[in-house]
């Protein structure tokens, strides 16, 4: 399956199937959670929710592309990535697209 974020795929000439998307709520444990309350007064980079966020895209990128594979689909694109808190220290990304068949 091929994903891309523009609206075109060169050389491919495809129908659109429709919106697919995939999404996640993630959180770190509380332990996490204090370690990085405490990094956020000397600065930096909370690593651990980087590792949070990155594990979130992957499994809404692959809930995407399941939903992308149950129309029959040879690609999704203009995949577009969004996120937003849900509560304190817990993350909800969606990643959704444009499933398309590729025309013979």
């Amino acid at each position: 399956m091929m994903i891309v974020n523009t609206d075109y795929i060169a050389g491919k000439e495809f129908e659109m199937l429709g919106l697919v998307k995939g999404s996640t709520v993630q959180s770190k444990n509380i332990g996490k959670d204090i370690g990085s309350g405490f990094k956020t007064l000397i600065g930096g980079e909370l690593k651990s929710y980087t590792q949070m966020m990155n594990e979130a895209r992957f499994i809404a990128t692959e809930r995407m592309i399941e939903e992308a594979g149950k129309l029959g689909a040879d690609a999704v694109v203009n995949v577009r990535y969004t996120s937003s808190s849900v509560m304190q220290g817990a993350a909800e990304v969606i990643a959704y697209g444009t499933a398309v068949k590729f025309v013979n």
